[in-house]
């Protein structure tokens, strides 16, 4: 299968670097087209426009940073749908709106070629090794097509029902990620004023009904004081706004999401929108006056699970 991947950023190179390791044929495109050269030296090929692309390859992947760029991509002149055709995929891996994605699904349809949403969860230090989670909202049959390329990209597959699911469970599981995020830096800090050993706070939270996959990871990082996590402030209001608008369709009034926001946006205007999101523990460093690190940890998160093959994950259901 010749696969054409737009969007080369943190995560989508890493997701694109995948795939070109293990064989397939691929074709790369980004704004930034030196993002794309370790690509083209390693045998891929460079896409002259997203509608090329779409015409020479049998499945278009887009991971892009927001909502908009993704329909500029799909909708410009020499955009994908341009090039579409039927029996084609169009695999979104970007975070982004379940009705955009649906309404830019209907364009694909209407072609006779096939839509999925599939964003990853997980985090980069997962993508680059294979082994991050993907949800998959589409029909069955789009879903099988897709599989082969799944299971390359990422370890954990799960099929979430219609299209548009997959951007509804990402945006739930990145607003959990933020508030466990948030709880955990008031956690850190007030344990620090509390004058307990922070190595020992942090052992003491991950055996303990405290742990979280956000503790085990972020924590770390916080700890060693680089917060690199390759994930910013802004792109954490926007997905917890993603959130919220899903929860307003649904007619949910939300209380915590809404005071997340306000956090963020205010780390924001402090520190820049750009600012690692682990950094939002600074609002409370700054507040108290000290830092919150502890030897030992490191300035980066690793994925210790050896690369291997992927595979669905099985919804468990009554009889």
């Amino acid at each position: 299968m010749k696969v054409g991947f737009i969007g080369l950023g943190n995560v989508g190179g890493k997701l694109a670097g995948s795939l070109l390791r293990n064989g397939v044929d691929l074709t790369v495109r980004d704004l930034d087209h030196g993002l794309g050269q370790p690509f083209l030296e390693r045998g891929a090929r460079w896409g002259d426009s997203p509608r090329a692309m779409a015409q020479s390859c049998d499945a278009v992947i887009t991971c892009l940073p927001s909502p908009a760029v993704s329909a500029m991509v799909m909708e410009a002149a020499d955009g994908i749908l341009a090039g579409l055709s039927a029996e084609k995929l169009w695999m979104e891996m970007s975070t982004t709106d379940e009705a955009e994605v649906k309404r830019l699904g209907a364009q694909v349809s209407a072609l006779g070629a096939m839509p999925i949403d599939c964003p990853v969860s997980g985090g980069c230090h997962r993508a680059d090794t294979g082994n991050i989670a993907i949800f998959a909202g589409c029909e069955r049959d789009a879903f099988e097509r897709a599989l082969p390329l799944l299971t390359i990209m990422g370890r954990r597959i799960l099929h979430t029902g219609a299209l548009g699911s997959a951007s509804v469970l990402k945006v739930v599981t990145n607003y959990l990620a933020t508030a466990n995020l948030v709880s955990l830096c008031e956690a850190l800090v007030t344990s620090k004023l509390a004058g307990m050993d922070l190595n020992t706070t942090y052992e003491a939270i991950r055996i303990s009904s405290g742990n979280s996959f956000v503790h085990e990871t972020e924590s770390q990082v916080i700890l060693n004081g680089s917060r690199d996590i390759n994930f910013t402030m802004d792109l954490v209001i926007k997905d917890v706004g993603l959130f919220a608008a899903v929860a307003e369709r649904a007619g949910v009034a939300l209380e915590l999401a809404p005071l997340l926001v306000d956090i963020f946006e205010d780390g924001a205007g402090r520190y820049g929108p750009r600012e690692l999101s682990p950094n939002i523990i600074r609002r409370l460093e700054d507040q108290v006056g000290a830092r919150v690190t502890a030897p030992g940890f490191p300035a980066a998160m690793v994925d210790t699970e050896a690369e291997g093959p992927g595979y669905e994950v099985e919804v468990k259901r009554g009889d």
